[in-house]
């Protein structure tokens, strides 16, 4: 962790990671370009992960026909997670070797925020979504391959065919049937292009004087319109308008709208909210917010309510700062892209080093970031202005373990089982459950704990320290104007 104030200190587990954190940075001169569908925190769908309601047993071997050769089995399937604010998603993994937790909340963020950011497969992880389990069901999955397929297995061999691609592993259902539709899954897929976000908004903050418009920002989504609205508390006349100054109520994607600030309107803040109802795109990346757990990606969903906002500010006179903070798992770090659309020079701390923002300017200073460090900074200006980021880097996929023999006593708190060959309900993270025979079940937990378990190799040492220092947590950026997002 690390802050602009000199208030925070390193996680424990960056102790181990963070030696090649060793400067604030290079700095270049640019515009606020930023992600394609908005830097984090600017919108997206969050939602609490629930159980795996339908799932059945796995092998998975890594590093097949070597020396090196690791098997173990575990619990593969689909989980169920409830939106905020209404309706449900349907997930699978893609962090294999990575517990994930139960009631945990999750966050969705296009590839270039998580671990599918440099996989050549992830277009094809979207077309096995398109055309296996659940968006075509069990029964004509099974007419297609002339099997008798049951939800369990049309799950567990979907989401084998997806860990082959994300892990890098041979996965194999348990089922002949299911291994059947991985095998097919596996031999058909192609690339498709990346899916786009259900609503964002970019850049996240904009600055300028009154009586000019504030802007531009760009609105992403997958619905047919958004409606876009001033926040309450904004000053009187304070509205949202296109670029030729009419006055906005719905934008679709690609729009790009501004603030309208009445000229002769005292220094100040205002916030806009966009908002819309529609199903996420299949292939939409989630992370935690929460903490350690594995990204998912989206296999379904239901009519789903999503918000976005963005800020602006304004003075008569002096700096007018602006920061947006962008996740680029490329880089291995943060940008972070703060502009000054006032009439004097702006100055600021960032990790101990001084950056001058001139009057009228924008620069982009690139944070490096270890894999898994968490980090904490606050940025501030003239007139209150105060931004504070924080969450933890989660660019990659797990790492293999030792194998399994070479398990240590101390496994995590909370571990994985497999699904009940009979299709019921699974057990919580609380309790001890039994599952599918071959899969280790020990310690409580339920399905909702996929891709690891005390059998699995990533425990052997990496497991014990991530349950004590946290590490493996997944990025969330959070604002303090934007509460909330």
């Amino acid at each position: 962790m690390f802050s602009v104030r000199g208030r925070g200190v390193a996680r424990a587990a960056a102790t181990i990671l963070v030696s090649g954190l060793v400067a604030a940075g290079a700095i270049a001169t640019a515009g606020p370009a930023l992600a394609d569908d908005g830097g984090a925190g600017t919108g997206g769908v969050t939602a609490k992960l629930g159980r795996v309601t339908e799932g059945d047993s796995v092998e998975i071997v890594e590093n097949a026909g070597t020396p090196q050769e690791k098997k173990w089995p575990v619990g593969g399937g689909l989980f169920t997670m409830q939106v905020d604010g209404g309706g449900t998603l349907q997930t699978y993994c893609i962090d294999l070797r990575t517990g994930a937790k139960r009631d945990y909340t999750y966050k969705e963020v296009g590839w270039s925020e998580s671990s599918l950011h440099n996989n050549d497969n992830a277009g094809k992880i979207l077309w096995i979504l398109e055309n296996a389990y659940p968006k075509f069901s069990a029964e004509a999955l099974g007419k297609k391959l002339d099997v008798d397929l049951s939800k369990n297995e049309a799950a567990a061999g979907t989401q084998a065919a997806i860990w082959t691609f994300s892990d890098n592993v041979k996965a194999t259902p348990k089922s002949a049937d299911a291994a059947k539709l991985t095998e097919y899954l596996l031999k058909e897929a192609v690339k498709l292009e990346e899916p786009k976000a259900s609503l964002a908004l970019s850049p996240a903050t904009v600055a300028g004087k009154a009586g000019d418009k504030l802007g531009p920002i760009t609105v992403t989504t997958n619905a047919d319109k958004a409606k876009v609205t001033v926040a309450s508390g904004a000053p009187a006349g304070v509205k949202v308008v296109d670029k030729d100054g009419k006055a906005v109520t719905d934008a679709k994607n690609g729009d790009e709208v501004y603030f309208d600030v009445p000229a002769g309107t005292a220094d100040g803040t205002a916030e806009l909210t966009a908002e819309a109802t529609t199903k996420v795109s299949l292939g939409r990346a989630f992370v935690s917010i929460d903490g350690p757990s594995q990204t998912l990606i989206l296999a379904g969903s239901s009519d789903s309510t999503v918000t976005a906002k963005a800020s602006a500010s304004w003075a008569k006179k002096g700096a007018v700062p602006a920061v947006t903070v962008a996740k680029d798992c490329a880089k291995g770090g943060l940008e972070v892209i703060a502009s000054n659309a006032g009439d004097e020079d702006w100055t600021f701390d960032l990790k101990g080093t001084s950056y001058t923002i001139p009057a009228g300017g924008t620069k982009t200073i690139t944070v490096p970031v270890a894999e898994d460090e968490a980090y904490k900074f606050t940025i501030t200006g003239p007139n209150g202005f105060e931004e504070t980021f924080e969450g933890v880097l989660d660019c990659k996929t797990a790492t293999p373990g030792p194998k399994p023999s070479e398990t240590p006593s101390t496994t995590p708190s909370a571990t994985p089982s497999t699904p009940s060959t009979t299709g019921g309900t699974t057990g919580d993270t609380t309790g001890g459950t039994t599952g599918t025979t071959g899969t280790t079940t020990t310690g409580g937990g339920d399905l909702a704990e996929t891709g690891s378990s005390n059998a699995t190799p990533m425990i052997a040492g990496i497991a014990a320290a991530l349950v004590v220092v946290g590490g493996g947590a997944v990025f969330f950026l959070r604002k303090k104007k934007a509460a909330g997002q």
